[in-house]
């Protein structure tokens, strides 16, 4: 019996990763009668059943930490979000939407704005501005010119981390000059609309260095927004918990009741307008949702 980590699976088939190698493996019936799909990202026991051609069965999923449905990853030390900073403009209302999703699940987030040789100092101060209390940190690249690499390559290190944002940002551009190599296909923005086709086509975790995977995983345009009560999307707002305290109303939703803290601070320029605005927006999805 040996441990390992999947990287992928396809068309039934799994790809294990170990200290001795990559296994390709199949997954026993004993899943299928627990309705139970092996994920990239878990950990597993193999056995070996060829060790010429490096072939094994995938016999059991050892304890997951935690499971994501899109992307369909486990194991997640924490999720890096990546958004252009020019061509496309990044769109904060997404962004923000992910950063709820990871809250949710309680997974740390990073966000990185890639093309960065694109913005002027004005622009990047300005998206600093709006996500400087937001609980995540940031930051700049551009796979381009290779600036930010190497702080990026610092965040990665000895973490299992999922990757996700729009197409067309750089995501695939920046995880090859990560890895040195051409490890996923690049596509080109359309010029009519701003927006890159579509190139990854699975989850795959990709291994970086010791201990360091990454998952790179389709692009998204939109994002199913979790089932929470909309009376707790405030505390997915960190920027909100130094005001909220000081409301009227001790259960206050920071929209329409007088004497509200954070409203105040919006007006003042200590709260984000732009994170205020996308609280409001997904605070009145989430109402609609439950009046389903």
């Amino acid at each position: 019996m040996i441990q390992g980590k999947i990287l992928k699976g396809i068309a039934g088939f799994y790809y294990v990763y170990t200290e001795e190698g990559i296994y390709q493996c199949r997954a026993r019936g004993l899943f299928r009668k627990e309705a139970k799909k092996p994920l990239a990202g878990d950990d597993v026991m193999m056995e070996l059943t060829d060790t010429q051609d490096v072939e094994g069965n995938v016999v059991e999923i050892l304890p997951r930490r935690n499971c994501l449905v899109r992307p369909p990853v486990a194991n997640i030390d924490q999720a890096l979000v990546i958004f252009a900073g020019h061509s496309p403009e990044p769109a904060f209302g997404l962004l923000d939407r992910f950063l709820v999703l990871m809250g949710h699940y309680g997974i740390a987030s990073v966000i990185c704005f890639n093309k960065d040789d694109l913005l002027t100092g004005e622009e990047e101060d300005r998206i600093r501005g709006i996500y400087r209390d937001s609980g995540s940190r940031i930051l700049f690249t551009s796979a381009e010119t290779g600036e930010g690499l190497q702080e990026l390559a610092r965040v990665l290190e000895g973490q299992t981390t999922a990757v996700a944002g729009p197409s067309g940002v750089g995501k695939s551009s920046l995880i090859n000059r990560l890895l040195g190599r051409e490890a996923m296909e690049t596509g080109e923005i359309s010029r009519k609309v701003k927006r890159g086709k579509q190139t990854t086509r699975h989850t795959e975790l990709l291994p970086i260095g010791e201990d360091t995977f990454i998952f790179d995983s389709p692009g998204f345009s939109s994002l199913d927004l979790p089932d929470i009560p909309k009376e707790e999307l405030r505390f997915y707002y960190p920027e909100f918990e130094p005001y909220g305290g000081g409301c009227r109303f001790h259960a206050c939703t920071h929209l329409h009741e007088p004497d509200c803290r954070v409203k105040e601070a919006v007006e003042d320029g200590r709260i984000s307008r732009e994170r205020y605005d996308s609280y409001g927006s997904v605070y009145m999805e989430l109402e609609q949702k439950r009046s389903y």
